[in-house]
């Protein structure tokens, strides 16, 4: 449902109702540069998370989270390949205020919007419950760790059928936004133009299938979502803190342990700086969509303009995550630059340092689990 509310800028004023507010001069002023900026962020984003693929499909990377942080990914590389055409037509070829409005507005091209926002919504829709499932699953790593090599692989098994759950529930549940993005047609300056029927949010008029289409998206793509986040994300930072506390007293690691114990903390919170970016992003999308539904002409004076502020907060969103990936976990570098650079080899200098491999087994199976480590072999 959001994609459709914000994606439906640029449309001829006296069809989506614009007011001449501050707010959406702000929108057009914006809207002549964010073209370019969203083209930008699409293609960084592309490369990036094709990245993330490649590296965390490596068969030592292998670990639930990090199957769950590569259909995140590929979610994020549809609804940014999808934006690309989008942001060139709608954008840069044709501005907002063109005179070839009905070259624009065409048919073809209105039916492609059509087809952007169902696979944005359900594309985004997906990535934001991938980021619950995320949270979900390393915390009850953490406060359940896999003790046996049988136990990860049965936890790898039943991360894939969550992902495919979360990836048929996200199409299904959008089943009402896809039927409510109908093409209408009307005659500007003799000419023919296209545009997507008007929602009548915050109006008397508004029918009752919308407002209960507005919630259900509300609810189940932005709100829930976020407070699952929140409690899991904050459950998540007190466990992690706790088990260390308990390793650091149990097992008395040793400098070689203690790295590892320093890099599995590191990957937690990275895990929650996802989680936070997501909650950033999304709550006050939803916020705005219930006080759209709710606050008389809220939609067209504040929802409407904020539109493509909203679309680019969500981009970046979707294109950072190779950036905290490389930063915050030596793993990750170490199996990017292996593979693309074919350097950063890990090399032990001093017998000191070394841990013996009982022992690394040992601590490996309290944290195979985890996102960005490579898991032991069978």
């Amino acid at each position: 449902m959001m994609e459709n509310i914000t994606l439906d800028l640029g449309f001829p004023d006296n069809i989506t109702g614009y007011t001449n507010s501050k707010l959406t001069r702000f929108s057009r002023s914006y809207a002549s540069i964010h073209g370019y900026v969203s083209l930008c962020v699409c293609v960084f984003g592309i490369v990036t998370n094709l990245f993330n693929v490649s590296v965390l499909t490596r068969k030592h990377m292998k670990t639930p989270v990090n199957q769950i942080l590569t259909w995140l990914a590929i979610s994020d590389i549809l609804t940014m390949i999808s934006y690309i055409p989008f942001a060139i037509h709608f954008y840069c070829q044709y501005p907002q205020h063109t005179s070839e409005i009905h070259e624009r507005n065409s048919h073809g091209w209105m039916s492609f919007l059509v087809f952007h926002i169902n696979l944005a919504s359900t594309t985004h829709t997906i990535s934001i419950w991938m980021c619950v499932t995320l949270a979900i699953v390393r915390y009850l790593h953490i406060k359940n760790p896999t003790k046996t090599n049988v136990f990860r692989i049965r936890r790898i098994y039943q991360t894939r059928i969550i992902i495919i759950i979360v990836y048929i529930s996200s199409t299904v549940i959008l089943i009402p936004n896809y039927l409510s993005n109908e093409i209408h047609e009307t005659v500007l300056n003799n000419k023919t133009i296209y545009f997507l029927e008007d929602l009548k949010l915050g109006r008397a008029e508004t029918e009752a299938t919308v407002l209960i289409n507005v919630w259900m998206y509300a609810m189940i793509a932005k709100l829930i979502p976020c407070l699952l986040m929140s409690i899991f994300g904050g459950l998540l930072i007190y466990n992690i803190h706790v088990k260390i506390r308990q390793r650091r007293k149990v097992l008395q690691i040793s400098g070689n342990n203690h790295a590892r114990l320093s890099e599995h903390s590191r990957t937690t919170k990275m895990l929650v700086t996802v989680i936070i970016l997501f909650i950033v992003t999304e709550f006050p999308q939803g916020v705005l969509i219930v006080c759209s539904a709710c606050v008389e002409n809220f939609f067209d004076t504040v929802y409407l303009p904020l539109g493509d502020v909203m679309d680019i907060m969500a981009l970046v969103n979707n294109a950072i995550n190779f950036v905290l990936y490389c930063t915050m976990s030596t793993k990750f570098r170490q199996t990017f630059f292996s593979l693309y650079c074919g350097r950063c080899k890990v090399t032990r200098t001093s017998t000191d340092n070394f841990v013996s491999l009982t022992e690394k087994r040992r601590f490996d199976s309290n944290s195979n689990n985890n996102m960005l480590l490579p898991a032991l072999p069978p």
